[in-house]
């Protein structure tokens, strides 16, 4: 029987038009302050690979594919290693994930960067590729990715579906082939194929397989853009097809959220940055404890418990009471909340097996409370602290740190790539490439940012 169906009346040309504005638009399309956040993206996109290229994940990730990699082209960046493109991608998209501290498209919960720059830096290391052209299709691919969660969400992540893996495919291939000058036709094949290897499941969260699944789809789209360049064919109608991603993964298809204002609106624009390593919703709770932690000062050791009024998805996502390692205590928000209280931290130091099990941790965390308030933004919460004289102590926050509302500053994007590169490359080397990273959109080979990495770890090894 085949799997084709009727496409409804009405129903637009989907894959077919977002196919094609792929291979239209050019840089010049691109207004400056796109572009510059474009770039903002890059940078912190290259702080996360760095800082997470040390993580237990990696090393067994990279102990389990190493023997399988083709020629080493390609960087997994913070990592002595090389291999072939398809494996950097996947490292690299897992790398730049494993810490949760990568960015954010506030609108669909997507980590927009970590399957696309994943998949083109891999690619840009076996051309020359310039940094110009390479901000132009990481644009590209952020836009694709979010336009298509956009049209789903929230129906497809209430499913199960972890939107970063299924989404973020379609950003890379698209990124890919624009980089690798696909015709029309060809990146439509790209698209499909793209679609067809769409997955990863919430499941997964607070596992090593959630930092596998932007890997995948970084992985997943540059060989989906490869195997169309070299005329490997596909359905051409993947996204809106009876049967395709959106009628199969969802049961909302707004199709004007991918196609309306392509090139006018830009989705791109609006991506955030996290100031903590762990999952967003979680950033309000730790954002108030930090600062309660501030102004109670030494009595801070007389918090009895904590009580957290918070939005319905901060339960939902991260309501794990008693987490055992550090990935799962990214989805503890009982964790978050008391290690930022005692300790002030919400970086991945905050989030390793060892902070997870320390015993005045888990006596708060197994104090703290929460209830699920739906009239809440996502980005807000309100804490009230009950100290051992029996008083209470309230903090409300309205707009949480790296929240659309208070955006994380270049220089605090600067300095959160310092505080985590720095452990794994040391600070000069950090410094260097910070430097080359923001420079990356006038670099004439924008693979010397991967190159500045590796040299960096070369010589760390070589000191040590």
């Amino acid at each position: 029987m085949s799997g084709h169906q009727p496409t409804p009346p009405g129903t637009p040309n989907v894959t077919e038009i977002l196919a094609d504005w792929v291979i239209d638009i050019q840089g010049a399309d691109i207004p400056n302050e796109i572009r510059y956040e474009g770039l903002r993206t890059f940078v912190n996109w290259v702080g996360c690979a760095v800082g997470g290229a040390s993580h237990e994940t990696v090393d067994a990730a990279l102990k389990a594919l190493m023997p399988f990699s083709g020629k080493a082209t390609s960087s997994v960046l913070g990592r002595a290693e090389k291999m072939d493109a398809l494996h950097a991608a996947l490292l690299n998209g897992i790398t730049s994930h494993v810490l949760d501290y990568d960015d954010t498209h506030l609108k669909t919960i997507i980590h927009p960067a970590g399957p696309v720059a994943s998949a083109i830096l891999a690619l840009a290391e076996t051309r020359k590729i310039s940094g110009y052209d390479f901000i132009t299709a990481l644009i590209v691919g952020v836009e694709v990715e979010c336009r298509i969660g956009n049209s789903v969400y929230p129906d497809h992540y209430d499913r199960g579906w972890h939107i970063t893996g299924t989404a973020g495919v379609f950003g890379a291939a698209a990124a890919a082939g624009k980089l690798l000058g696909l015709n029309k036709q060809q990146m439509r094949w790209a698209f499909g194929l793209a679609g067809t290897q769409s997955s990863g499941f919430r499941e997964q969260f607070g596992t090593m397989t959630k930092s596998f699944h932007p890997g995948r789809a970084a992985q997943n789209g540059l060989c989906s853009a490869l195997m169309a360049q070299a005329g490997f064919d596909s359905s051409e109608r993947v996204i809106e097809a009876p049967r395709g991603f959106a009628c199969v993964m969802s049961d909302k298809q707004d199709w004007s959220e991918i196609i309306d204002g392509l090139g006018d609106h830009w989705e791109a624009g609006l991506n955030s940055y996290k100031p903590f390593a762990c999952g967003i919703v979680i950033h309000p709770a730790i954002d108030g404890c930090i600062q309660l932690r501030d102004e109670l000062g030494d009595r801070v050791s007389e918090v009895e418990s904590l009580h957290l009024d918070a939005h319905p998805l901060v339960l939902e996502l991260t309501g794990k009471r008693d987490p055992k390692t550090g990935l799962e205590g990214k989805f503890s928000v009982f964790h978050s909340a008391a290690c930022a209280l005692l300790r002030g931290d919400g970086a991945p130091t905050a989030f390793t097996d060892e902070v997870v099990r320390a015993p005045e941790i888990v006596a708060l965390r197994d104090a703290v409370t929460a209830t699920a308030n739906p009239d809440r933004h996502s980005a807000s919460v309100r804490i009230e602290a009950k100290m051992r004289d029996g008083t209470t102590v309230t903090k409300e926050v309205e707009r949480a740190l790296g929240s659309r509302d208070k955006p994380l500053s270049d220089e605090q994007v600067t300095e959160k790539f310092r505080v985590q590169s720095a452990l794994v490359i040391g600070e000069a080397a950090t410094d260097r490439l910070l430097d080359i990273a923001w420079k990356s959109a006038d670099l004439d080979d924008v693979a010397e940012v991967a190159r500045v990495s590796s040299e960096a770890v070369r010589k760390k090894g070589a000191a040590a």
